[in-house]
């Protein structure tokens, strides 16, 4: 968490904010995506985070992803934006948000996912048609529209 919503989260506690995200969707060679199993929730989600004050969006994807991750992206091409009811989330200390989430794809990129044991356990790229059933709920509308986008049936939840 950056020092702007710590900052923020210090003021007013858990109440709800409306919070903007920057995420990637990152594709191999074979079709498949890469996940990240959260730390604070054990579910699995794609890679992204907060938009700190005054930062790029991309610059704020490409940063999450290298620092959950160690992929660096070469490349992005923007996905969609996603917000609304599916996006609101109660993290599992308390912290309320409606998050609007600006997410790209990647599909060009360098170095070897690992996690970084600090926002994930466990990195690893997941076949549209076999990703894991705990899914982090607010990743599961940008997942649900990538995975349909790429022709592929969803049969998630």
């Amino acid at each position: 968490m950056g020092d702007y919503i710590k900052n923020l989260r210090a003021r007013i506690g858990t109440m709800p904010i409306i919070m903007c995200g920057a995420s990637i969707i990152v594709e191999n060679e074979k079709g498949e995506i890469l996940l990240q199993l959260r730390a604070d929730s054990n579910c699995w989600g794609h890679p992204g985070g907060a938009v700190e004050i005054n930062e790029v969006v991309e610059d704020a994807a490409r940063r999450e992803l290298f620092e959950e991750t160690g992929i660096v992206a070469d490349a992005l091409e923007l996905f969609d934006v996603f917000s609304g009811k599916e996006l609101y989330h109660i993290y599992p200390h308390g912290d309320e948000v409606s998050n609007v989430d600006i997410v790209y794809i990647c599909r060009k990129y360098s170095g070897r996912a690992k996690a970084d044991f600090a926002e994930s356990c466990d990195v690893r790229f997941f076949p549209l048609d076999g990703l894991p059933s705990n899914l982090s709920p607010p990743t599961v509308p940008v997942i649900r529209k990538y995975v349909e986008s790429r022709g592929v049936q969803w049969t998630k939840t």
